[in-house]
């Protein structure tokens, strides 16, 4: 099973090679031959581990799709062009190349995760291809050891500001004084998040008095919660994804550790309370880009908008950034006045107080958005609005 793994992955590796290698860099594509329409990428999630995420974002995208063609831009209405990633990072590059490649789409949304955003980042620069990822929050996908990737944009923060959030709060609104946290380690995203919050919780005088470490897709944590446990920690920082999440709180709980959890936007799922169960998720907390439960106007017209399109169904954090990501990209289309990747990426580099549901987004010289953060907390099995911090 690994070797036949490891040869997919191989073989998807050569065949992003032959398309870096063949593909001109200067794309042209992005419009039918008829010139009436504009087409955008979408490499999601749409099945396997974190499903739930590419979905939500994919429902976001499809209501502002909707909502941008009313008036269409300059004439031209969007076209997108979906692929399901299947939550692989070898996907995601498969699906970057055929999206450039054969379909000539003008930019990419995706995808929901870290890792596989950056799975598509050279192809994205070999091929001068925009890539915007709504919710992928690790800082080396925009800029990796003070390089550029300048055709890489994402419409959420960033790891670090999220991880010192989440470490404020604890030390300063929970006051707590030690903490114990549990990562998936082989997440570029959990392990960021845990970096960015031990460092911020340290310098408030906190004290780091366990780290344990899991692997995705695993089911039994109650070895790793016993150790934890034994630590007495006050706290635990939980950045992981809603799937082990859901079962990591719930065996906690089980095991009488009744200390406040929290996490970040990879919580962000209806299916965590599904596995958790209501009960065991109170006193857990999330930081997150946004809150339906925010008064204002914006934030309410998107949650009107989108209950009506989804049945009545509430609109989540990747709802409302897979939404943001396709309006954010056709305001840089339609002030680039072209369906020309490069032209586009010059625009999206100049995004400057554009208004969008989940903040105000200006970019800055890495291509990561300025913007605040919510403090969501899990009461009920329901999430109810904290606090909101500005960066």
């Amino acid at each position: 099973m690994k070797k036949r793994k490891l040869t997919g992955i191989f073989m998807s590796l050569m065949v992003a090679a032959g398309v870096i290698a063949g593909c001109s860099s200067s794309s042209t594509g992005g419009g039918d031959k008829d010139g009436e329409t504009i087409k955008i990428g979408a490499n999601l999630e749409l099945s396997g581990g974190v499903a739930s995420y590419g979905q939500s974002i994919e429902e976001g995208i499809k209501l502002a799709v909707e909502e941008i063609n009313k008036e269409g831009i300059d004439g031209k209405k969007i076209e997108l062009v979906t692929f399901d990633n299947k939550s692989e990072a070898a996907e995601a590059t498969n699906g970057a190349i055929k999206l450039i490649s054969q379909d000539k789409v003008a930019a990419i949304i995706g995808a929901a995760t870290s890792t596989n955003t950056l799975a598509q980042v050279e192809i994205a620069q070999k091929n001068k291809t925009p890539i915007l990822t709504p919710t992928g929050t690790n800082p080396t996908i925009t800029n990796k050891d003070g390089v550029l990737n300048d055709f890489v944009f994402r419409t959420c923060f960033i790891d670090p500001f999220q991880g010192t959030v989440a470490a404020n709060f604890a030390a300063k609104d929970l006051k707590v004084k030690n903490a114990a946290i549990i990562i998936d380690s082989s997440s570029d995203y959990a392990k960021g998040l845990a970096a960015s919050f031990q460092e911020a919780f340290e310098a408030n005088g906190g004290k780091i008095v366990a780290e344990e470490a899991y692997v995705a897709k695993d089911t039994d944590f109650n070895a790793i919660l016993t150790n934890i446990k034994a630590k007495n920690p006050e706290f635990v920082f939980l950045p992981g994804y809603y799937e082990e999440v859901g079962l990591i709180i719930k065996q906690a709980r089980a095991l009488g550790l009744d200390v406040p959890f929290m996490g970040g936007d990879g919580w962000d799922s209806p299916k965590l309370v599904e596995i958790a169960g209501s009960d065991p998720l109170n006193k857990t907390y999330i930081t997150n880009h946004y809150s339906s439960g925010d008064s204002d106007a914006k934030v309410q017209d998107f949650v009107k908008a989108f209950e009506a399109k989804y049945d009545g169904k509430s609109p989540d954090a990747f709802n409302a950034l897979g939404y943001d990501s396709a309006y954010f990209l056709a305001d840089a289309i339609k002030r680039a006045g072209s369906a020309d990747p490069e032209k586009i990426q010059k625009a999206l580099e100049e995004t400057d107080g554009l208004s969008l549901v989940s903040g105000t987004l200006t970019l800055d010289e890495n291509h990561d958005p300025i913007k605040s953060a919510v403090i969501l907390e899990y009461k009920g099995g329901k999430q109810e609005f904290n606090t909101k911090v500005n960066p």
